[in-house]
């Protein structure tokens, strides 16, 4: 079952803003919220906590495929891949739409990584635009975390993600609802627009997900 979670992000505009004839300030904010409750739910689909109003992302779903590097982290490297692979495999969910995600540190690591450890082999990310690790796509988001702990590694620990994303559902209930406050900051002439949306996430198929979640990068 899903259940409606809100979600919330505001602005606050000055007058002199709204009296500006160069631009658009009521798309330019619109893009501006609309931008902010994006990125949070796309926080919440990959490290969603489950508790607090949160929904439970991917990350901590029960019953996923998990890769450890070590005891405290570790880069990660071709094995890991293969491994995440193996992890949806075994489970009899590779297919669909089948991609990795992580963020901008791991992709700068795996750049940086030779498939044989200590060779001038091909790197484990490879200059494949569309299919760069191992013939799958790989989407890089900064909303993957980076700052998780594993042992002695504290707060430097990143995820990295495998699995089929067409069984990732994100419900939503309703419309965007969109408040202006006009009162509360009207002694220095502004206007506080908020928006809400209500949504849940959750996989249909946690076997369809895998996740490395102590990737070290330095």
């Amino acid at each position: 079952p899903m259940s409606p979670k809100t979600i919330a992000a505001y602005t606050e505009i000055s007058r002199k803003m709204l009296l500006q004839s160069s631009i658009d300030a009521e798309r330019f904010v619109r893009n501006d919220l609309n931008l902010s409750l994006s990125l949070g739910v796309d926080l919440a689909a990959l490290h969603g906590t489950g508790t607090g109003n949160q929904p439970t992302g991917v990350a901590l779903t029960s019953g996923i495929g998990s890769v450890v590097g070590g005891a405290d982290g570790a880069f990660p490297n071709w094995g890991n891949i293969i491994d995440l692979e193996s992890a949806v495999a075994v489970a009899n969910a590779d297919i669909g739409n089948l991609a990795y995600i992580t963020n901008a540190k791991v992709r700068g690591r795996l750049k940086q990584t030779a498939r044989v450890p200590g060779t001038d082999s091909i790197l484990v990310w490879s200059d494949d635009a569309a299919a760069p690790l191992n013939g799958y796509a790989a989407w890089v988001s900064n909303q993957v975390r980076s700052d998780m702990d594993k042992g002695a590694s504290v707060g430097v620990c990143s995820g990295l993600f495998f699995g089929n994303w067409a069984d990732l559902i994100i419900g939503l209930w309703g419309t965007l609802d969109i408040l202006a406050n006009p009162y509360s900051l009207d002694t220095i002439g502004a206007t506080r627009v908020t928006i809400f949306q209500d949504v849940d996430i959750t996989p249909r198929h946690a076997e369809s997900f895998a996740a490395m979640l102590d990737a070290t990068t330095a």
